[in-house]
């Protein structure tokens, strides 16, 4: 099972809305994937579930009060299936302030669940697992880079934004050398995309120059049916399937398998 983060320190770049679809578009493609969803505000459950009161979740598993075998929960989505979060997981930080290897929480819920399930070590139940951060970098996020493999970076094309992914790169390099060896980054992605602004094209000029290795070919556009589909807690590809959202999801998601196969 390949963990990837999908993480910005920033708010409203885009991260929630591609965990959400990337992970949905990757199910339609007959991949087994668990969303976890970090962040106490819930968004990425909220857009698979019509509720985020669970009792069993991603809090009271990183607080040992649950397993994840016992948290996991279906999606109305096949192959797709969803770790909801908690609104507690804002005292996260001030909960597990005392605690012994509190940034090594989400590596053994991981490890913890792969030894338990009884799939044989070469046939996991997942092939892939999704951590959507909260924005900052907080308990939550450093969680998520210590037990991930790769991290993914959704990026909205402003300037403020670009100013950001240098400290992001610094923190996941920091991570890197300190906590996971094995971390890589395995891509930006820019998202809110609109070719009519020169500024959103300058950013991606930008980004593309500074990290022509890592950025992906696909842009995510702004979409009025990609924001809509979350006031019917439904990914974008179920909202509408042929709208520019959802078709550029698709279209990440098959760069993302190349990527991912290649590495």
């Amino acid at each position: 099972m390949k963990v990837i983060a999908i993480a910005n320190q920033k708010g409203g770049v885009g991260k929630t809305t591609t965990a959400v679809n990337l992970s949905t578009a990757l199910a339609a493609a007959h991949k087994r994937v668990v969303l976890i969803d970090l962040d106490a505000q819930g968004n990425a459950t909220r857009n698979l579930q019509t509720t985020t009161r669970f009792a069993h979740n991603s809090y009271t598993v990183l607080t040992k009060r649950s397993t994840m075998l016992q948290s996991i929960i279906t999606t109305c989505i096949p192959r797709l299936s969803l770790l909801p979060a908690s609104p507690d997981l804002a005292s996260l930080d001030i909960e597990l302030a005392n605690e012994q290897k509190r940034e090594r929480r989400m590596h053994h819920v991981l490890s913890d669940f792969l030894s338990t399930t009884n799939a044989p070590p070469d046939a996991h139940p997942y092939d892939y697992a999704f951590i959507d951060c909260p924005p900052g970098l907080g308990l939550a996020t450093l969680n998520a880079l210590v037990a991930a493999h790769l991290v993914l970076i959704p990026m909205q094309c402003e300037f403020f934004a670009l100013m950001g992914l240098a400290q992001l790169m610094h923190t996941i390099r920091r991570v890197k050398c300190n906590f996971n060896a094995t971390l890589d980054i395995m891509g930006i992605v820019l998202t809110m995309f609109d070719e009519r602004h020169t500024l959103c094209q300058r950013v991606a000029q930008d980004v593309e120059k500074h990290f022509p290795n890592i950025t992906f070919t696909t842009k995510i556009p702004r979409n009025i049916r990609v924001s809509e589909s979350s006031l019917y807690s439904k990914p974008v590809l179920l909202h509408d399937t042929r709208c520019g959202g959802s078709l550029a999801y698709i279209k990440l998601a098959k760069e993302f398998l190349i990527k991912e196969k290649i590495s």
